[in-house]
This record gives structure tokens, sequence and C-alpha cells, in this order.
């Protein structure tokens, strides 16, 4: 049975307010229910601070992001990779967006995962199965489609 984990720890910033008890459980059960995939996840809770450093070493953009994403090798026998995730940028995110803070950070840390088991967004068909997927996972946990308030 496949099976996700999620390893969380807080960098930086306060996340006190954001995420449910189960959150971190129930992203991951859904997300290897819809994936069929397995392993381990780091997930860092930081700042925009800490994301605009990871985005400047790591994709050489010198400005804070919302998500980042680093799958592991290939070579790693169980673990996915690192997910990161800004604080600031996700409130102000979902402020404008008009969505709850919990539900956005839920959607991103299910958008890292699906980077880590090899989904992504550089061609429109892949952008249309990865948020097709997101939608189903996130429907799974009670959120509402995340791209209908964006347009």
């Amino acid at each position: 049975m496949a099976q996700i984990r999620i390893e969380a720890v807080v960098e930086a910033g306060d996340w006190d307010d954001v995420f449910a008890d189960d959150d971190f459980e129930c992203l991951a059960q859904a997300t290897a229910q819809a994936t069929g995939a397995s392993g381990t996840a780091a997930l860092a809770l930081g700042d925009d601070a800490m994301l605009a450093r990871l985005n400047a070493t790591f994709r050489g953009v010198d400005t804070p992001t919302n998500v980042l994403a680093f799958p592991a090798g290939a070579d790693e026998s169980d673990f996915l990779g690192d997910i990161a995730v800004a604080r600031e940028t996700l409130a102000r995110e979902a402020g404008a967006q008009h969505k709850a803070l919990r539900d956005h950070a839920v959607h991103l840390c299910v958008h890292g995962l699906l980077h880590l088991i090899g989904y992504d967004h550089q061609t429109d068909a892949s952008a249309r199965d990865m948020e097709s997927l997101e939608r189903r996972i996130l429907e799974q946990l009670g959120i509402g489609d995340p791209y209908a308030a964006i347009g």
C-alpha cells in the first residue's frame, strides 16, 4: 500500500495558527492514495527570508516564493525530498485570493509533494495534469478548487 510520511519542522516564522494537528498525515495519505507514491518527505516551514535565500541559491532568483521543492536523487531509497514554504508569502497570497490560510497552506504542501514524486507544470499539458490531481487530492481533504479563485 502506498504511504507517504511528512517530517515537518518550523525553521522560521509563526506557524501556530496555520495547520491542524492531523493535516500533514491527511494530506500525505491523500497524495499517496491519488498517486500510488510512497516515501518520506521533509517539510521546512519558514519565512520569506529563508525562501529568498533558497530561491537565490538554487534557482538564481533573488526573491521569496511560496513553495520550493527539492526532489531527492534517484539513488535515495524512500526519501522523496524536501519542501520549503514561506509564511509571509503564504499569507499574502491567501488574502489576495480570498482563501483560508490553512487551505492555501495545505494546497502548497500537496503541490510540493507532487513535485517530489515527479509532477511538474512546465508545459500546458503537464500543468493541466498536475492541477487536476491537486484538485482531486484537495477535494478528498474537504478543500475547494484552489484555482477557481485565480481564474
